[in-house]
């Protein structure tokens, strides 16, 4: 992992700071941002979630599916956590803190809208940083691979749904057409697009594929703090009427991904899993695919809802918790191999 992805939280913690401030100096440009839509997709955000997800979905081989089968039980036990399980013990955590616990400290008006960005956040698996984690606890790379891939191709069919499902249960509309779009903009097409891309750029060479992608990875990045620049240039008054939202957000998230990171630990241990495969499987079962979350929160809500602050709460806490998992497996192995 480069410095800048493991100094990332505060690069975010930067990017809220600069983002209050120049939406507190410059209020009319960020409206005027605000509304550059077609057919009710902003613009700047559809070419900076676009650059943010493209450069992450190269890194993808859906080829890679036919290790599948190698590696079914821990395959499985990912695939109960990140489909069966996360999204929906996000959704009750979100009713426990925000609905009930914590709703006497939030603006009434947005504790639905912070639901709704909780469940975003947990419905999609992470696609890219899976990598990191996986090679920081000497995972199986195959398995990550075939697990990512996997997990991606099941997105394109279930994230909708899930969402939708979980939105009514938790009594907020569904907007379904702005949610088909998103699925169709931030999904679909930019899987498309990046595996064209991937195919163009192998077909020049390995060395070639390694050079692209350590070139168009930092648009990645710079996207994303782009996005989360816009998004508190909008979120800056509320966040500074009540500065304990972000960190009231941040606790049913931490519950969710330390809950789903030990369960999938637990569950490999139980069925006999490698620890090679079991480690990337508790990370990729724990993680989330925040660039996703923050672009439909945004769409669905818009750039000033507490949907899209709730799934940049998530950006904010990803690299420091992740990187303690990963320390937690690395130093249970000789617990989790003892018989």
């Amino acid at each position: 992992m480069g410095q800048f992805e493991r100094h990332l939280s505060w690069w975010v913690m930067g990017c809220i700071l600069i983002g209050i401030l120049l939406g507190k100096s410059a209020p009319t440009f960020f409206q005027w941002i605000g509304e550059l839509k077609l057919a009710a997709v902003n613009l700047p955000l559809a070419v900076l979630i676009w650059l943010m997800i493209i450069p992450m979905l190269i890194k993808v081989d859906f080829s890679a599916m036919r290790e599948v089968f190698g590696h079914a039980k821990g395959i499985a036990v990912t695939l109960v956590i990140n489909w069966l399980v996360k999204p929906f013990t996000m959704a009750l955590l979100a009713w426990i803190f925000i609905r009930h616990l914590f709703s006497p400290l939030l603006p009434a008006a947005q504790i639905d809208s912070y639901i709704a960005g909780l469940i975003l956040l947990a419905a999609a698996p992470c696609t890219a940083m899976v990598f990191v984690w996986s090679h920081l606890c000497e995972g199986e790379p195959r398995f990550t691979l075939s697990q990512v891939a996997l997990n991606d191709t099941i997105m394109l069919f279930a994230f909708a749904p899930i969402v939708a499902l979980l939105l009514g249960l938790s009594s907020l509309s569904v907007p379904w057409q702005t949610l088909w779009v998103s699925v169709l903009l931030y999904i679909v097409v930019p899987v498309i697009i990046s595996q064209c891309l991937r195919r163009w750029l192998l077909a020049q060479g390995a060395q070639a594929f390694a050079s692209a992608q350590k070139t168009i990875q930092p648009f990645s990045m710079a996207a994303l703090l782009l996005t989360l620049i816009l998004l508190f240039a909008f979120q800056g008054e509320q966040v500074l009427k009540q500065p304990m939202i972000i960190a009231l957000l941040a606790v049913p998230i931490l519950i969710q991904v330390y809950f789903n990171a030990l369960l999938a630990y637990w569950l490999n241990k139980q069925i006999k899993v490698a620890h090679c495969v079991a480690g990337p499987s508790a990370l990729i079962g724990a993680s989330n695919f925040f660039e996703l979350a923050v672009a439909t929160a945004i769409a669905l809500f818009g750039f000033n809802s507490g949907a899209a602050l709730a799934t940049v709460v998530g950006v904010l806490i990803e690299v420091p918790v992740m990187l303690t998992i990963v320390t937690l497996v690395n130093r249970s192995k000789h617990w989790y191999e003892s018989e």
